[in-house]
This record gives structure tokens, sequence and C-alpha cells, in this order.
């Protein structure tokens, strides 16, 4: 049974109409002067991983004080381009989470993301969802996505005061990078195809289950089931 759910944000809880991507670009613009940051690849990727590729092409120095510059204004943008963008919720999304709270005996929920802390709450503030996560790692943690899937799984395990198998962690994301560092902890993975990866690119990778949104599972599906033998990728379109 799982006792660790772990999810993904961009694309798979919320879709933001780019408005992270937008907060990005305008602060490379504002702190350094510098354009083209939406020509980065952000699926999958860590903020702070982000930053430093785009540092190095423009032969920044990649200091703890240029960090500190950029996620400054960052943060301070990214709330006004969350309005400004709208975007919503992902369907299956709040039907999902209220069902693994009624649960009998409910697992922990907690996020596994590319955002740094703030950006993430941030983010999930703006849609109500902020509060229901108690737990998770994030690009302050490390820019190895498998790093912070480690992370996240220790900090789940030190909430639930025992040692965590990977079978008991669920994993639920929108990119090959998300099926990748569930892997890397021996978690089931959930992909859902309602970011840039379709059902098919995402089933090559071999998650658990993939499904075109979260409407597609139901909770006992995920929870009470172990896939036989090797992930074959199931696939569930809607």
């Amino acid at each position: 049974m799982v006792k660790l759910v772990l999810f993904d944000i961009d694309g798979t809880l919320i879709h933001t109409n780019a408005a992270g991507v937008k907060a990005f670009a305008k602060a490379f613009v504002m702190q350094f002067g510098l354009d083209g940051a939406e020509a980065l690849n952000f699926a999958g990727r860590t903020d702070t991983g982000l930053v430093r590729e785009f540092f190095r092409k423009h032969k920044i120095e990649p200091t703890k004080e240029h960090f500190r510059e950029f996620f400054d204004c960052y943060i301070h943008l990214l709330d006004h381009m969350l309005i400004e963008c709208g975007g919503d919720i992902l369907p299956g999304v709040c039907r999902l989470i209220h069902e693994l709270q009624r649960m009998p005996n409910p697992p922990l929920i907690g996020l596994l993301t590319g955002n740094i802390r703030l950006g993430a709450e941030i983010k999930l503030r703006h849609y109500s969802l902020w509060d229901f996560f108690k737990t998770g790692a994030f690009a302050d943690d490390s820019e190895d996505r498998n790093q912070i899937a480690a992370i996240a799984m220790e900090r789940g395990a030190q909430m639930l005061n025992r040692k965590l198998r990977g079978e008991e962690v669920l994993v639920i994301g929108d990119t090959p990078l998300d099926i990748a560092c569930g892997r890397a902890i021996d978690a089931r993975v959930l992909a859902v195809a309602t970011g840039r990866s379709s059902v098919a690119e995402l089933q090559a990778h071999k998650p658990d289950w993939a499904v075109s949104d979260l409407e597609q599972m139901r909770t006992m599906e995920i929870l009470g089931r172990k896939p036989a033998g090797k992930p074959a990728g199931r696939s569930l379109h809607g």
C-alpha cells in the first residue's frame, strides 16, 4: 500500500499559461539585461538548474549573490504574472486529492518539484492548493531532480516515522524527467499527459500508469494494487 504520494506542480497540478516562464524571462531582463530565457526547455527541469544554464550561456558568474538577485526579482514578478496569465487547476486534481484524504489510512501527500519552495508556494496558494501538501522537496534542496526525489522520500519517511520502501511511494508527474526521478527512488510512477508530453511519449519511458489526465484514475487502483512484474506503462485515454 502506498504511504507517500508526491506530486509535481506545473503541468500536473496546475496550468499557469506560462506565468512562471514569463516571470523567469522578465527577471533576467530586469536584473541582467538579458533576453531569450523563454526559449529554455522548462519541462521537468529545476529552477536553479535553469538559472545556472542561462548564466553559463551568457558568461555570468553563478555566485550566490547573482542567484539571490535573480530569484528575488522572479518571486516579485510571479505573483503578478499568475494574475495576468490566468490558468487553472488541471482535471481530476481536486477529486484525487480529496479521495486520498478520505482513505481509511490516508497516505501522506507531498510535493516533488523543480520549483524553488517559495515559487511553489506562491503558485499553489494562488489556486488554493498549498495547504493540502504536508511535505516535499524543491529546487532549493538540489539542482538534480533525482536528488530532490530522494530528499522528498526521506522527509516523508521522517514525518511518517518509518523507513519507506520504493513501492510505498507514488510519484505523479507530466514529463519523462518526472518518470526518471520516480524510478531513481524505486517509486511507482503515474504519468499524466496534461503537460507537453503525450500519453505515447510518456508511455515510452515505462511508468506504471500513463493517462491523459487525472480524471482517468481512481484512488484504489493506484494505491491498492501493486503493478504485476516490470512496469509496462499502462495507458488510459480520456
